[in-house]
């Protein structure tokens, strides 16, 4: 089993709660997690390729770096950094 957990961001709390089979994807049910009022989601490197899955109302997708694009980056970089 696999829990996906929708949170606020601002208050911290849980909204939403929805139990699969451990070989669903997170991405799939990504869009139930969601209330509806957001502007903009914050999500882990798992959730990469989200923003293609638009639905209608979709907020912002921030979706975070796959940990091996982001050890190649250069910090002395200003654009990398």
């Amino acid at each position: 089993m696999k829990a996906h957990i929708g949170v606020d961001a601002e208050s911290g709390l849980v909204h939403t709660v929805i139990g699969t089979a451990a070989n669903e994807h997170d991405i799939n049910v990504a869009h139930a997690l969601l209330h509806g009022e957001e502007t903009s989601d914050y999500a882990d490197a798992g959730y990469q390729g989200i923003e293609k899955r638009e639905q209608a109302g979709s907020p912002r997708w921030l979706v975070a770096m796959r940990p091996s694009k982001r050890r190649k980056l250069n910090l002395k970089d200003p654009l990398d950094a």
